[in-house]
């Protein structure tokens, strides 16, 4: 086969084709050996296969799009359940999917596992009889190569044929024309899936159900013309584990805080379960310097695991089902999601307070033993996995969509970024200045949205069609006296007519932009000694209104900020300022004004108003707090950390305050509110991780808001990846509770439009996007892989005027 090398080389090379290469005509199957409702099914009965490059280098699709006869797209086009992915399906090329080729009847076949389906199930492309004999054998090697490129990251001209043969695959195909003629075999699924039968011990009674074996429901699809179908064998593929690295060497230890017996399991992202590494290991947590600290996973036979105590493990402990699930990083970058499964509640609570204290102490660098009892239960209670009891009804709008919704057009992005790719693959480069968008505020009078991109500002309407239009660059962002500068932060004012700004070299001033000129006209110097670090509105709907005063803060001091006042605009009387360094990091305000400020160590204040002591003081879980908001009325207060997100219900449920806000009466000290701590589920941090490289570093979370809407959803992102919390499911204990959107590109900001959760309007590096919210999927390895392409929601792009 290796011997069409050079052909495919040649096929390969130009990089400013998309399409690499395609078989023109062909039928798409889907072939289930084990259901009980048929064998196979024509997805596509006239179709054409590609491969197809996309934004990110050694990253490969496999397209199979649907042709159509003369007149037949008008028609489906006019239909009113007309869906965009009924015409394409797209797959990203790797090695999982077993893509393999062989020829049957005289024609050529592929095949690959369905990954999203259930064991066994395989799509099979059967190309044309018309098709050229060469081009099938052509199109595997260049297929090959793509997998080479994306498991090495690096072209596939360098490869060894031996490296190559790794990706040519020889797994039985069954046919898509014949059916089994015997009984189907039920297969055993399960997220624990041992390499080797073992025996059910009592503990596999905690195991969650999803956990245990179960039989294979029956997968339910379109309807599709049926081909007749005799026989078949029943193929099971194999399964290629993902194979853990070599463990660290630990360094030397000190203090035992933790060391218990487990069962150890690592999750293939291949088959999406959690595998039976090791039925009994030994996992110690230890301390190895001072505020260091080290989790080491022992065998019998071998060391499993090595590394530090850091957030970057994403620690996750489910009492229920006796388990604590992390993620480990490997050397070269790679993300792996291990589980650990205990005999008992017991010994996972010991575990758990060993490992907690040893993540507390290397963030707070503060002794476990010196915190309160209170704020120590407040630790343990919010790293683990648990349903919120008696959880308060969330009005949810009547016609949000379900959670599992259906995929619609990915947004509308904005038309003034040049562009020959679709909506999700758009990979626009910068200006010659290299610079990029940065900061997004959304405008609440008059449906406006600016993007800072280095000393500009650019400035798009949103549409009544949920569309963003251009509407005008502010191309010179500059001091009243002609400076030039970059915002580092923006706060829209006054009804959207003004925008507060900071120049990062000036920290003791805020400039303000009249946004009808777009000129910087007013520079506020708010006092000699105390800096303005951070920036709030009055109110949660102060913009909307001529309020012209305004929170600020610095790292140790909360004031209000008068620009009626002559000279320095810091009023003196509505000052509090604190005598050690309190990190102060971000600030929300409610729609009567309370306050929540948040800190670098993690903690939250909560105030009634300001120059006063706050109210209610939550404590620091370790990680500095990096964004803040809160609920118009107070209920929910959001707080965004660098690897998870905290939500805390701000009610008091109890006692002689019962029915009031934190921010109205203080909380009794044994009676903090219960934190609920979201974060993403550790296998899907590895399967992000696998794709992108780059560990979860989340932007400042918010809600939906609006003058009559209700916080229904939140909305963060982490490198590539948006995200989208559902309130409601947060709150009753769902499991997974949010769906997520993947870019091309790293998403820079992101909020919802104002008045609504039904759109999200998103800044990329060159790009701004108004998303639907039904464009979110639910996490899997299909939505964290690589964007598809949105072939038929195609928009003019034109050039960009930054």
């Amino acid at each position: 086969m290796f011997m069409l090398r050079n052909v495919g080389k040649l096929i390969f090379g130009d990089s400013t084709k998309q399409d690499i290469i395609q078989l023109d005509q062909g039928q798409l199957y889907i072939v289930r050996p084990n259901s009980v409702k048929g064998h196979s099914e024509c997805i596509f009965k006239d179709a054409a296969a590609t491969i197809r490059r996309t934004s990110t280098n050694f990253h490969y699709q496999l397209v199979i799009q649907r042709a159509y006869e003369e007149g037949e797209e008008q028609l489906v086009d006019d239909a009113e359940d007309f869906d965009d992915t009924k015409d394409e399906k797209t797959f990203l090329l790797d090695e999982s999917l077993h893509l393999r080729y062989t020829i049957r009847d005289g024609q050529a076949v592929f095949a690959w596992r369905d990954l999203s389906g259930d064991p066994g199930d395989l799509y099979e492309f059967i190309c044309d009889p018309s098709v050229q004999p060469s081009s099938a054998p052509t199109f595997e090697l260049v297929a090959i190569q793509c997998q080479f490129e994306r498991k090495f990251r690096r072209s596939h001209e360098t490869a060894t044929e031996q490296e190559l043969h790794h990706f040519s695959f020889s797994d039985p195909i069954p046919s898509a024309s014949m059916a089994p003629n015997s009984p189907t075999t039920t297969i055993s699924s399960s997220i624990f899936s041992a390499t080797k039968p073992t025996a059910v011990s009592p503990a596999s009674k905690a195991m969650p159900p999803s956990a245990k074996k179960v039989e294979t429901p029956v997968r339910k699809t379109r309807s599709h013309k049926k081909e007749p179908s005799p026989i078949a064998p029943t193929v099971v593929p194999t399964v290629v584990p993902t194979v853990a690295p070599e463990a660290a060497v630990a360094p030397e230890v000190g203090e035992i805080l933790s060391s218990e017996s487990a069962e150890l399991h690592l999750f293939d992202l291949s088959s999406a379960t959690f595998v039976l590494q090791d039925s009994e290991v030994m996992a110690t947590v230890t301390e190895v310097g001072p505020w260091q600290y080290w989790l080491q996973i022992e065998g019998q036979s071998r060391s499993w695991l090595g590394q530090p105590v850091i957030a970057d493990i994403n620690p996750v402990f489910n009492f229920e089902y006796l388990s604590f699930i992390f993620n480990h990083y490997g050397a070269d970058g790679s993300a792996y999601s291990w589980l650990l499964r205990f005999k008992d509640m017991e010994t996972e609570e010991r575990f758990q307070e060993g490992l907690m204290r040893a993540l507390w102490e290397q963030l707070n660098e503060q002794k476990w033993i010196k915190a309160k009892d209170q704020d120590r239960e407040y630790v343990l209670e919010a790293f683990q996995d648990i349903t919120m009891e008696d959880a308060p009804d969330i009005e949810e709008d009547e016609e949000e969509e379900p959670f599992e919704e259906a995929e619609e057009d990915a947004g509308n992005r904005s038309e003034e970024y040049d562009s020959d790719e679709e909506e999700d693959d758009t990979h626009v480069k910068g200006d010659s200045t290299g610079e990029q968008n940065s900061q997004l505020a959304v405008g609440y009078k008059h449906d406006r949205s600016f993007v800072v991109r280095g000393s500009k500002i650019g400035v798009f309407k949103h549409t009544d069609n949920n569309e963003l239009e251009f509407a005008t660059n502010i191309t010179k962002v500059q001091t009243p006296k002609g400076r030039l500068f970059e915002p580092k932060k923006v706060m829209l004012h006054g009804e959207d007519t003004s925008m507060i700004m900071q120049d990062a070299n000036n920290p003791h001033s805020v400039y303000r932009m009249d946004l009808e000129y777009g000129k910087v006209v007013d520079e506020w110097k708010v006092h000699d000694d105390i800096p303005i670090n951070i920036f709030a509105p009055e109110s949660k709907f102060a913009q909307m209104s001529s309020e012209p005063t305004f929170l600020g803060l610095s790292h140790n001091a909360l004031y209000r900020v008068d620009p009626r006042l002559s000279g320095n605009k810091l009023v003196d009387s509505e000052l509090k300022q604190y005598a050690t360094k309190n990190g102060f990091s971000a600030a929300a305000t409610t729609e009567k004004g309370y306050i929540a400020v948040a800190s670098t160590k993690g903690d939250i204040r909560m105030f009634d108003r300001l120059g006063i002591n706050a109210k209610t003081h939550i404590p620091a879980l370790g990680e500095a707090i990096i964004g803040l908001d809160v609920s118009a009325d107070g209920r929910w207060i959001l707080a965004t950390c660098r690897t998870y997100i905290l939500l805390i219900d701000a009610l008091q449920q109890e006692g002689k305050n019962e029915g009031k806000l934190g921010f109205e009466k203080a909380f009794p000290k044994d009676s903090k509110p219960r934190p609920r701590r979201l974060g993403l589920n550790p296998e899907h941090v590895a399967q992000m991780q696998a794709e992108t490289k780059k560990p979860l570093s989340f932007t400042a979370a918010k809600f939906n808001t609006g003058l009559d809407a209700t916080e229904t959803s939140i909305i963060t992102s982490t490198g590539q990846f948006m995200i989208t919390w559902s309130l409601k499911r947060v709150v009753s204990g769902k499991k997974a509770p949010y769906t997520i959107k993947r870019y091309a590109e790293e998403v820079k900001a992101d909020n919802f439009r104002f008045g609504s959760d039904k759109n999200v309007i998103v800044a990329l590096p060159n790009a701004v996007d108004m998303v639907k919210k039904t464009a979110f999927k639910k996490p899997s390895r299909d939505s964290i892989a690589m964007p598809t392409r949105q072939t038929r929601s195609r928009q003019n792009i034109v050039a960009s005027p930054y």
